[in-house]
């Protein structure tokens, strides 16, 4: 359960680091689409780690 949350952890601050990095040298003409996707990361992000937990402890 330990190692579980660490890779969780580790991945999540990946996500928060890389992600504004990928914003700022993003290309400026396509920024409404990739701003449409930014708004679903954290939700997703979200749903894998319940969904991965859930996996680690019935499966």
């Amino acid at each position: 359960m330990e190692t579980l949350l660490i890779i969780l952890a580790v991945l999540f601050l990946a996500l928060i680091i890389i992600l504004p990095l990928v914003e700022k040298y993003a290309p400026k003409d396509d920024s409404t689409s990739y701003g449409n996707l930014t708004r679903f990361i954290f939700p997703l992000v979200a749903l894998l780690i319940v969904a991965q937990m859930i996996r680690y402890y019935f499966f």
